[in-house]
C-alpha cells in the first residue's frame, strides 16, 4: 500500500474519532408506536372463578374454606354425580381466580396465555389441573374458556421442624391456556377517523407528533386537540387501507417533550433527575452531628471490715462531633443535570443527604422541576 493512502487512512480515523469526542446534545427520538396508542385497539381484561383438582394433599381445607367445597359440588354436579349428602374431605382441590388478556382482533379458536391463582388456604397449586373455566369480560359476556395443567414457579417444602418456600406456589400459569370462544366487535374499515392517545399526555408532545404525520402525508389533516389526543382524517388514498395508514403513522420518529421532575423515592434511597432540571444560584452546605452515648458500667465496694455494701452503677460518657469536613458549596444559575450532580458528589453527599438536599432547594424557590416522591 502506498505511504499518501496510509496517510488518508490514518487521518480519517483520527478525525473520526475526534468526532466521537466532541461533546454533542443528544436528541432521543421515538416511535409513535411506543409512545402511544390506537384508541379502540387494546386489550380485555377476562375473569373466572374454577378449581384446580390432582394436587398432592396442598389444596383447601373444604371444612374451613365454604366457596371451596361448594365449588367442588357444583363441579360434580355438572358430571352427574350427586356429593351433596355425601361428607366430603379431599384436600387435593383448591378455589381460584383465573384472569387473562384479550388481545385486541383476537379471533375465535386462537390461544390466550391466564394466570391461576389461589383464593383460599391451599399451600400449592403445583401439579394441579385447571378444569374448564368460562372467563368473563366486563360485560357479563363469555369470551374464552381456560383448562390444562400448571406451571408454578415456586415450591413450599415443609418437615417437623422447618419449612421452606421459593417464590409464590400459591400462583402460576398456563400457557396458551385458554381458547377465544368470542371476538369483540370492532371493524377497521368502518372508522371514519384515527385517535391516538399519548401515554405521557404532553403539548409539545402531541403537536409533535402530528405535524410529523402531516409531513408524512403532505396534507393538514392530523390535529393536536389536548396534551393527550391526536386525531387524525383519513385519506381518500386510504380509505380501504386504514392498517396500511396506521403501519406508516405508528413507524413515525418523534422527539418527545416532558417536564423538568425530580423522582424521589425515600424507602430506597433513589434519586431520579431528568436532563432538564435547573436551579437558579445558590449556596449548599452539607455537614453532619454525631452524638454518642456510652454507658460505661463500674462497681464500687466497701473497704474490707467497714461498714456499707456493694453498689453497681453506670458511667455515662457524652460526645458530640460534628463533621469537620463540611462544604460550603455555591451553584450558578442555569445549573444543568450533570453540573447539579457532580457539585453534591463534590460534597460526598449520600443518596439520603441528596433527598434532603432536593427538597430544600425545592422548598427555597431556586429549583425549576416539579419533585415527586413515591
Amino acid at each position: 500500500m502506498k505511504t499518501g493512502k496510509i496517510t488518508k487512512i490514518i487521518a480519517i480515523g483520527v478525525l473520526s474519532l475526534w468526532g466521537m469526542l466532541l461533546p454533542t446534545e443528544a436528541y432521543s427520538t421515538s416511535r409513535i408506536k411506543d409512545i402511544a396508542d390506537f384508541e379502540g385497539i387494546r386489550d380485555n381484561q377476562l375473569v373466572g372463578y374454577g378449581m384446580v383438582v390432582g394436587l398432592n394433599g396442598t389444596g383447601d381445607n373444604i371444612k374451613s374454606i365454604n366457596f371451596a367445597k361448594e365449588g367442588l359440588m357444583s363441579l360434580l354436579d355438572n358430571v352427574g354425580i350427586n356429593s351433596r349428602d355425601g361428607q366430603i374431605k379431599s384436600k387435593n382441590i383448591a378455589a381460584v381466580m383465573v384472569t387473562a388478556n384479550l388481545p385486541a382482533f383476537g379471533r375465535q379458536g386462537s390461544r390466550i396465555d391466564v394466570t391461576v391463582s389461589a383464593l383460599g388456604d391451599a399451600k400449592s397449586l403445583q401439579g394441579g389441573t385447571l378444569i374448564a373455566t368460562p372467563l368473563f369480560g366486563a360485560n357479563g359476556e363469555v369470551y374464552a374458556v381456560a383448562q390444562g395443567q400448571i406451571a408454578v414457579g415456586g415450591f413450599n417444602a415443609s418437615g417437623n421442624n422447618q419449612s421452606v418456600t421459593k417464590g409464590v406456589p400459591t400462583s402460576g400459569r398456563i400457557a396458551n391456556g385458554a381458547i377465544i370462544e368470542n371476538e369483540v366487535d370492532f371493524s377497521l374499515n368502518e372508522m371514519k377517523n384515527i385517535r391516538l392517545a399519548l401515554r405521557n399526555p404532553d403539548f409539545t408532545t402531541s403537536r409533535r407528533v402530528a405535524a410529523a404525520i402531516n409531513a408524512l402525508l403532505g396534507e393538514d389533516i392530523a390535529k393536536s386537540i389536548d396534551p393527550s389526543t391526536i386525531t387524525v382524517e383519513i385519506p381518500a388514498l386510504y380509505k380501504n387501507d386504514i392498517a396500511g395508514l396506521m403501519t406508516k403513522i405508528e413507524q413515525l420518529q418523534v422527539q418527545p417533550d416532558q417536564i423538568a421532575r425530580v423522582v424521589i423515592d425515600e424507602n430506597s434511597g433513589i434519586v431520579v433527575i431528568g436532563k432538564d432540571v435547573k436551579i437558579n444560584k445558590l449556596a449548599i452546605a452539607q455537614g453532619s452531628l454525631t452524638i454518642k452515648i456510652s454507658e460505661i458500667p463500674f462497681v464500687s465496694q466497701p473497704i474490707p471490715f467497714g461498714q456499707g455494701e456493694t453498689i453497681v452503677d453506670t458511667m455515662t460518657d457524652i460526645n458530640v462531633e460534628e463533621g469537620n469536613e463540611s462544604k460550603l458549596s455555591i451553584l450558578e444559575t442555569g445549573v444543568n443535570l450533570q453540573e447539579l450532580v457532580n457539585g453534591l458528589n463534590a460534597l460526598g453527599v449520600s443518596p439520603r443527604d441528596l433527598i434532603s438536599i432536593l427538597q430544600a432547594v425545592k422548598a427555597s424557590g431556586a429549583l425549576q422541576a416539579e419533585i415527586e416522591v413515591i
